[in-house]
């Protein structure tokens, strides 16, 4: 086997596959058999599963979350549970929901705010949040929630961008990141402000205070009629060099939310889920608001940040079963170690998946260590608006593999023709990127006034989705790396995350980036970047010591050159590692878009 051919198969041979009994914890899969539900599966099967506005009026995305639940026997289930950054705690059932976001929808009515018009939310993970989004997609406004951490420039940019003319947020936030943003922003006519609870109402010049707002509309609001292709969300990916692009989704992607919730997180009626992700992330969104509410579970909401001790805590007394996170959370567990965990009673728990970047072989098997079961990674972008690859509970695991893709997607490994067009790769573990038949409900729909940017993402029926990939024999898929990450070295393509992942094997390693360095032999050498474990510190010893490891995993062309150690690496609030960021700063090149930049320890 040739080295390059050594480095692929690094990720598939590593580990052995996790063989899975399937209904484990006593819970059938809603998914049993995967090529049963393939050959069946039809999208107005799923579509089916919903029920559409009453009296045939469409669908709406806000009607399948909330209204149909609290008309039902689900009324009074708890729909959200909120812990507070100090411990305390909100509950809302369906029916709570119901009428808190009428009143929202209500109170959007009263300022005179359209259907089609923009309603921004910038806050915290506070039940405000929520209920304004839901709320919002009631009054069939296009809703766009932004990350709290975001400074006024990327603020600014996307309130633009989305033509924002309702802004819900909090006073500090507001007085921090908007009030100086007012007069660049003529679009944006009302700012509603969220108090914390017992506080006297906000009195800022040009606000509006959310409970003075909210209070005497009515709990009643009638959904108007909802085109499946009506918009409903906005949402913004970060740009490499220009400005972030808004990938437009609509109601109707609230059947791959369902469906997903159902087959890919394995939803079922008495779950008690929780997704970790901020709702300005996609993910958040998705599968922290529309999917777990559609399913009818309930969904803790946590506000507090990562802290193991907080979140083992929340797992434990909230008795959570299914639990999705993130990468970076997973690693960072990883380094505090499996005596973390053992203090906790987390038996409730029977699936866990992650989503945010490709999840290291290694962070999959250490799940199986620390809580019996393993991590269940699946893949998809904020344009494909929901899980399109994924690992599920009835299926064997193999670690490193973003799994196989769901009942309705049809997903290859193309070839860039000479003439301009692809051709599927019917070859296993050969590299090409990784494109998926369009047509599913999620799909985004367009990017907001760029409609030039938007066509290039397809040609033919395919959608090209910029990852590079491999699919193996099993017709499970592996990330390889973003087509722009992608290393040339002396003729041989090298992805990245299987370097960071033959490091991150390495006890001193907590995370490692890889980037091209270029050469003049070779056109470019691999570079990693590497922060480490507690217990050890930087030397040319380790140096060396994780050079040869790399070398006797991957092989001498696949290796990294160099490595430098650095105290973190840049990460955007999704978990994913910035390995553009690490080149710009590399080699003095402009950093471009920072607005999803997280950490930046350098």
């Amino acid at each position: 086997m040739s080295e390059p051919a050594a480095g692929r198969a690094f990720l598939t041979n590593l580990y052995p596959r996790i063989v899975k009994p399937h209904g484990a914890a006593g819970v059938p899969p809603n998914l049993p058999d995967y090529q049963q539900a393939r050959s069946a599966f039809t999208w107005e099967a799923a579509r089916a599963l919903l029920d559409g506005l009453p009296g045939g009026r469409g669908l709406n995305i806000a009607h399948e979350a909330v209204d149909r639940h609290a008309l039902g026997s689900r009324a009074d289930r708890e729909a959200l549970r909120w812990i507070g950054r100090a411990g305390g705690q909100r509950i809302l059932t369906y029916r709570d929901l119901k009428a808190a976001t009428n009143r929202f929808a209500n109170a959007l009515r009263s300022l005179g705010v359209q259907e089609g018009d923009s309603v921004f939310v910038l806050a915290g993970r506070i039940p405000e949040l929520y209920i304004a989004v839901l709320g919002g997609l009631k009054a069939k406004c296009v809703v766009s929630p932004l990350f709290s951490a975001f400074g006024p420039e990327p603020l600014a940019t996307r309130l633009g961008i989305g033509e924002g003319r309702v802004l819900v947020t909090t006073e500090p936030l507001y007085r921090r990141k908007v009030a100086a943003l007012r007069p660049s922003l003529p679009k944006l006519e009302h700012v509603i402000l969220v108090a914390d609870e017992g506080d006297a109402p906000t009195e800022v010049p040009g606000t509006l205070d959310w409970r003075q707002l909210l209070e005497p509309q009515s709990p009643d609001f009638v959904i108007p009629p909802t085109a499946p292709e009506d918009r409903a969300l906005l949402h913004f990916t970060s740009g490499t060099t220009g400005r972030p692009k808004g990938a437009i989704h609509v109601h109707e992607a609230v059947v791959t939310h369902h469906i997903t919730g159902r087959y890919a997180l394995d939803l079922h009626d008495d779950d008690i889920f929780w997704c970790t992700a901020d709702p300005g992330w996609v993910t958040g969104t998705s599968y922290g608001i529309i999917a777990p509410l559609t399913n009818g579970v309930t969904s803790v909401v946590a506000e507090a940040e990562f802290d193991s001790a907080t979140w083992y805590g929340i797992l434990q007394r909230e008795r959570v079963t299914v639990w999705y996170t993130a990468p970076t959370a997973i690693r960072m567990m990883m380094k505090l170690g499996i005596d973390a965990v053992r203090g906790f009673d987390l038996s409730s728990l029977r699936f866990l998946a992650s989503v945010g970047e490709p999840l290291n072989p290694e962070a999959v098997v250490w799940g199986q260590q620390a809580f019996g079961r393993p991590f269940h990674d699946n893949w998809w972008q904020t344009e494909t608006g929901g899980i399109m690859i994924a690992n599920f509970v009835a299926m064997d695991v193999k670690p490193g593999s973003m799994g196989k893709p769901l009942p309705g997607i049809e997903a290859a490994i193309v070839q860039h023709n000479t003439d301009g067009s692809v051709t599927p790769i019917d070859q296993p573990m050969v590299e090409g990127e990784l494109a998926l038949k369009a047509g599913w409900p999620s799909m985004m729909r367009g990017y907001l006034n760029e409609e030039e940017r938007y066509r290039k993402c397809f040609i033919g029926p395919w959608y090209l989705t910029g990852d590079l990939a491999m699919c193996d024999s099993d017709g499970y898929y592996w990330f390889v790396g973003r087509a722009d990450d992608v290393i040339k070295s002396s003729g041989h393509l090298i992805g990245p995350f299987e370097v960071e992942s033959a490091l991150m094997e390495h006890p001193a390693v907590a995370e490692a980036g890889v980037i091209g360095k270029p050469d003049p032999m070779a056109g470019e050498i691999v570079k990693a970047f590497v922060a480490l474990n507690p217990g050890f510190s930087p030397s040319e010893a380790l140096r060396r010591e994780l050079l040869g490891h790399a070398r006797k995993r991957l092989g001498a062309v696949v290796a990294p050159k160099e490595i430098d150690f650095s105290p973190g690496l840049p990460r955007t609030r999704s978990g994913k590692i910035m390995r553009r960021l690490l080149k710009a700063r590399e080699f003095g090149l402009p950093e471009g878009d920072l607005s999803t930049l997280e950490s930046d320890v350098r």
